[in-house]
């Protein structure tokens, strides 16, 4: 391991975005003064009453929730994107605008409202697995549908407004920010070196073993060597796979395996119920090739140093780029050792 990295300031590069992360390694020493907040130690109920993801539950909008005893899907109530909304567009000067159309879905993990993914089985997440596929399929499909984002916020702090264990489905008529950013970076390497962008990264950090934290058959969780937040993972299926529809039902499981893994090191991390925003970027569906898509599933926690000490991007961050103290080696370092 190149020590330079692990002491002094330097930049890293992200392959995927084209953009820089500064490090700063030495500042991980310094004293810590910073906000400290008391640990949530409530305990919640297999059932809410008053939880409208909840399984036989009234929703806001007067809907009730069938009693469903694994994964339960249905369309947000608060969309951000609307399918009906006008085409339209604006331009007055220097002011553009244009419509955007699209179809939200809520996706209920479990019926067990005390559960989060780190509290389920490889089996029980299989089966949210198989569920964003069928979403991913039937999204995918509607010619209005050109890109198909899937995330969850995990934690009050990552701004979920409801415990119950689930996540969404956002799909529009266009490539958001950052998906059209690792699109071309992954376009340009593919018509340079007709093989894929993160297979070839992979390949080289599977070859250093310095950022693996787990591996299977199918799939590796790492700490990328661009990571901007302090635990930062990815997992990337060994194959060079354009979307998860493309994986057989064994590589589902170990997906699901490597989920399972990755949020039960989380949550041993600092012993809490671990916060973070975790999404899948894949290929587009919009009747394209896509064959330079290589997917992959991110997690971006916030926590920094316990279980209440977070990280911010404010200041030089947000002026300027991002930065992080903790380098990544020193990341999967810490995860490795709590993943089993």
């Amino acid at each position: 391991m190149n020590t330079n990295l692990q002491d002094y300031s330097h930049k890293r590069f992200n392959i995927l975005t084209g953009e820089w992360v500064l490090v700063s390694p030495h500042r991980a020493k310094r004293p810590w003064q910073g906000q400290n907040e008391a640990i949530s130690d409530a305990v919640r109920p297999s059932h809410d009453e008053n939880c409208y993801l909840c399984s036989g539950n009234t929703r806001i909008n007067g809907e009730t929730n069938p009693k469903y005893e694994d994964v339960f899907i249905f369309t947000n109530d608060f969309a951000a994107l609307q399918k009906e909304s006008p085409d339209f567009s604006f331009e007055d000067g220097l002011l553009f605008a244009q419509s955007e159309k699209g179809i939200c879905k809520v996706v209920c993990f479990s019926p067990d409202h005390s559960k989060s993914l780190a509290d389920m089985t490889p089996i029980e997440i299989q089966k949210v697995v198989f569920a964003w596929q069928k979403e991913f399929k039937e999204l995918g499909d509607d010619a209005l549908i050109n890109y198909v984002q899937i995330f969850e916020n995990k934690g009050a702090v990552m701004g979920c407004s409801n415990p119950h264990p689930h996540g969404q489905i956002w799909s529009q008529s266009t490539l958001p920010n950052e998906v059209d950013k690792k699109n071309t970076q992954q376009l340009a390497y593919f018509k340079k070196k007709n093989s894929s962008l993160l297979g070839d990264y992979l390949n080289q950090e599977l070859e250093k073993n310095e950022r693996i934290i787990f591996q299977n058959d199918s799939f590796v969780v790492l700490v990328p060597f661009w990571a901007i937040w302090p635990f930062e993972t990815m997992i990337i299926p060994k194959k060079h796979y354009k979307d998860i529809l493309q994986i057989s039902k064994k590589e589902s499981l170990d997906f699901a395996e490597a989920i399972s893994v990755i949020t039960k090191a989380y949550d041993a991390l600092f012993s809490c119920s671990f916060p973070y925003s975790s999404g899948i970027h894949q290929a587009p569906t919009n009747n394209k090739d896509n064959s330079h898509w290589h997917w992959h599933m991110s997690f971006y926690p916030p926590l920094l140093r316990s279980a209440t000490v977070k990280k911010f991007m404010v200041g030089y961050e947000m002026f300027g780029s991002p930065q992080r103290d903790i380098t990544a080696e020193q990341a999967a370092n810490r995860l490795r050792d709590l993943a089993v």
